[in-house]
């Protein structure tokens, strides 16, 4: 067969060009896709390189900023005081001053867990979650977000799956994305979110750094804005990269996306054109269902009252931490709020602490411990010290996850765990359902 073809082609010299073009051609067509996809793994390698330094400046940031936080909080209290006892109106524009500083830390605080989240370093609980779930509960929140300009429609397959994931992040995620398209209609427009399943074969993950073949749910949200200059969609993950006036945005919102999906396993791809809109399409794997569905409310994080509702009745509180601001800080937190507390800069003193306080360790009520620290991570130090107090409560603080506190870097779902930077309310409030649980 093959010398007859070798033959005709000999005889027509027309068929051979003809074969010689489409070998060609099909040569040039897999030299092109080779490049695209080295173009993307190296912008993959790029974008993790960016957000390995910026999650880790985050991180110090965040330590700073439970500091500045609390610090000026007890400087508003005091200010307070003395305010109402004087009389004297120029402590009000003192307090005012003060609110100002809280304010502005409020506001550095959410720009350093996006940057957590970018560089997938915040702190996380991950759970199996529907996405059909995710969305529907937010559904009023994001119509509020848009407005009565935009028409916001969702189509929700019954099919879309479950995701492991955090509740909260992806949340984050749903929000971020329809605020970009929010932004993009200045005059109004059609804002649709989708989800749905798709089967990823070799073929479809090989041109995608970071997917595996298999079943991903689809989150999908499109909008007919303003469009994206072509130029400019290969920055649009980085962070800080905006087409917002300056002042107006922080450029973080689509790298908070990326972040979060990458961290779970997933991808995240863009589409514009100008004067067309914009679609950015995020694949999760799907999750394995080992048990039931978690159902997340819709606010997880602590929102206390007063914090004498949390007030100590003269509990033992271990602290381990080994930046010295934060464990003063939280110290003194604790103190003021009638807890007895024992601190420790690390692991190894802590654990000579308890070792060395013989009858008297029974009387220790919650260990709180850093998650991170030199020579021993949190778990470890949490189970030895379990092992000595087998009653003892535990409670974590972290800035962000670290691979080493359980399987995938993620903690369990089932502990409690107090973000960094916290105020004196949450703390409180983390310490006594620490303290009340089973």
């Amino acid at each position: 067969m093959a010398q007859r073809r070798r033959l005709t082609q000999a005889q027509d010299p027309l068929a051979a060009q003809a074969e010689g073009e489409r070998l060609s051609a099909d040569a040039e067509r897999h030299r092109l896709e080779a490049r695209r996809l080295e173009a993307r793994r190296l912008e993959a390698r790029r974008l993790e390189s960016l957000g390995k330094l910026a999650g880790g400046i985050a991180h110090d940031f965040n330590n700073l900023l439970a500091v500045v936080t609390n610090y000026a909080s007890f400087v508003t209290e005091e200010i307070a005081a003395v305010a109402a006892e004087s009389g004297d109106d120029r402590w009000k524009a003192v307090l005012n001053d003060v609110g100002q500083i809280q304010h502005a830390a409020e506001r550095a605080t959410a720009l350093t867990r996006q940057l957590l989240a970018f560089g997938r370093r915040e702190a996380i609980q991950p759970r199996v979650l529907s996405l059909n779930r995710v969305v529907a509960d937010l559904e009023q929140a994001l119509r509020d977000l848009v407005g009565e300009e935009v028409r916001l429609t969702i189509s929700l397959h019954p099919d879309a799956g479950s995701v492991f994931a955090d509740h909260d992040q992806l949340e984050q995620v749903l929000v971020n994305l329809v605020a970009n398209a929010r932004e993009a209609m200045p005059d109004g427009g059609v804002l649709s979110i989708d989800t749905a399943n798709v089967d990823l074969d070799e073929d479809t993950v090989a041109a995608r750094v970071g997917l595996r073949p298999g079943p991903h749910a689809r989150l999908r949200v499109s909008d007919n804005g303003v469009g994206i200059p072509a130029d400019l969609l290969g920055l649009v993950f980085e962070p800080f990269f905006t087409t917002k006036v300056k002042g107006e945005g922080s450029g973080l919102g689509l790298a908070t996306v990326y972040g979060v999906i990458s961290q779970f396993g997933g991808h995240t791809e863009i589409a514009s054109e100008e004067g067309a809109g914009t679609t950015v399409t995020c694949l999760l794997p799907e999750a394995a269902e080992t048990g039931p569905l978690v159902t997340v409310p819709r606010s997880t994080v602590p929102v206390p009252g007063s914090t004498d509702d949390h007030a100590g009745g003269g509990e033992t509180i271990l602290l381990v931490e080994d930046e010295d601001a934060i464990r003063e800080v939280t110290q003194r937190i604790l103190a003021r709020n009638g807890y007895q507390v024992l601190t420790a800069a690390g692991a190894a003193e802590a654990i000579a602490l308890v070792g060395g306080r013989h009858e008297a360790r029974d009387d220790i009520d919650l260990l709180i411990t850093d998650v991170i620290m030199p020579g021993m991570h949190g778990g470890e130090l949490a189970g030895l010290i379990r092992a000595l107090l087998p009653t003892v409560r535990v409670a974590y603080m972290s800035g962000y996850a670290h691979p080493v506190l359980a399987a995938r870097g993620r903690l369990d779902a089932d502990v409690i765990l107090l973000k960094k930077p916290f105020t004196e309310g949450v703390l409180l409030e983390t310490v006594r359902r620490t303290l009340n649980s089973d």
